[in-house]
């Protein structure tokens, strides 16, 4: 290196965009802006989509994120509602099989999800026989 010339790679420095050519600071500065559409920053102060999940991929989220925690695939899903936070679903899993199978061990799971569909919360709610008909 020639006397008088700085090192753009030395520590603390960063090579200016304009040099290089660089687009990653403009990007990067787009982003931090805060004047993006559709984002909001999250508790830990990372960027998040701000935008609610459709009724249908609430239904396909809770069934997946649930499977994953009980390691039993769901059934079907009961029912699904808006929230102001987001989504809650039922969701219907064959929790022991049975022959036959109108003995089969069932559970109703209410899951709560936030407006993306990230999985916030599960409670079973009911156990029952594949076989049995609500009474109401």
């Amino acid at each position: 290196m020639a006397a008088g010339e700085e090192d753009e790679a030395a520590p603390g420095r960063r090579p200016s965009s304009r040099r290089t050519g660089d687009k990653t600071a403009q990007r990067t500065a787009k982003k931090s802006s805060g004047t993006q559409s559709g984002s909001r920053t999250s508790e830990d102060g990372t960027k998040r989509a701000a935008r609610r999940v459709s009724a249908s991929q609430a239904l396909r989220r809770a069934a997946q994120q649930l499977q994953e925690l009980l390691g039993r695939a769901p059934e079907s899903v009961s029912a699904v509602k808006p929230t102001e936070d987001g989504w809650q679903a039922d969701v219907e899993v064959l929790e022991l099989e049975r022959v036959p199978g109108t003995t089969s061990v069932m559970a109703s799971y209410r899951v709560t999800l936030d407006e993306e569909g990230e999985l916030m919360a599960y409670e079973r709610t009911r156990r029952y026989t594949r076989g049995q008909i609500d009474r109401r």
